[in-house]
């Protein structure tokens, strides 16, 4: 079976666009939903619901890859299922390491669907002598030192970082050094890297922050319409602006207050 290190995939020399390439696992994990229920066929509004995506940028999406389903009768799941994993480069074995098997390295290592998506395990590293050995998802962790050995004996391209912040800058350079030219970070902190290098950040932290300034707003318009708590002070009718104008809350809209910034 070809191994990562010797394929590149078919999109960039093809045109796909970067927001395209972005939604085909959205479409694919759809897809093979569906072809495990054997449904055979689908249309463009029933997978675009699925994925989460309107049906005209789900066809144009589908008109980068060739593929135009049939009036009346839709897209053929099982061969959408080909199409996309060919183009993502799924149809063939892709060895990856994970470096850093803390708590969430040992998770990474664990899960069940890298291989049954075209990703082998191909080591578990770690610069934790006491973790050396020690049996993780069924594989020994290796220590850092033999970091290169393991990339050029397995063909990796593909690294996963898991370490803490301050160690990830050098396994990333270490890793791109041995050849590695695909980096899944995880860890809290921006990589650089050499330019032929794509590196994907993955930060809980950032995406649990999103979520919580989207829970004050919905907060905030909740109570836009009930008085003021007791004992809250009200804002003054006029305040300076951020930009040194004043912002004048004593004006209407057809929504209620309507501040508007007043020049000085």
């Amino acid at each position: 079976m070809a191994t990562g290190r010797t394929h590149r995939p078919a999109t960039r020399s093809r045109g796909i666009p970067e927001a395209t390439v972005a939604r085909l696992p959205l479409y694919l994990r759809a897809l093979t939903a569906l072809s495990e229920r054997s449904v055979p066929t689908v249309s463009s509004e029933e997978l675009a619901t699925a994925a989460g995506v309107n049906s005209a940028k789900l066809r144009k999406d589908f008109s980068y890859l060739g593929s135009y389903g049939t009036r009346g009768v839709g897209y053929d799941v099982e061969y959408l299922v080909y199409q996309i994993s060919r183009e993502l480069g799924l149809t063939q074995d892709w060895p990856v390491v994970i470096v850093g098997i803390g708590n969430l390295g040992a998770a990474l290592a664990n899960y069940g669907g890298f291989a049954s998506r075209g990703f082998r395990v191909a080591a578990l590293i770690d610069a934790d002598p006491a973790m050396t050995g020690k049996p993780v998802a069924g594989l020994p962790v290796r220590h850092t030192d033999d970091l290169e050995a393991i990339i050029n004996d397995n063909g990796v391209s593909i690294g996963v970082i898991a370490t803490p912040a301050g160690a990830a800058q050098q396994v990333c350079e270490r890793l791109v050094a041995a050849g590695v030219t695909s980096i899944l970070n995880f860890a809290p902190t921006v990589l650089s890297v050499p330019d032929g290098v794509d590196v994907r950040k993955v930060d809980l932290s950032i995406e649990l922050q999103i979520l919580a300034f989207h829970e004050q707003r919905k907060a905030g318009e909740d109570g836009a319409d009930l008085p003021e708590a007791a004992g809250a002070v009200a804002p003054p009718a006029v305040r300076a602006g951020a930009d040194g104008g004043r912002v004048d809350r004593g004006r209407k809209g057809p929504e209620g207050d309507v501040p508007a910034v007043m020049p000085a």
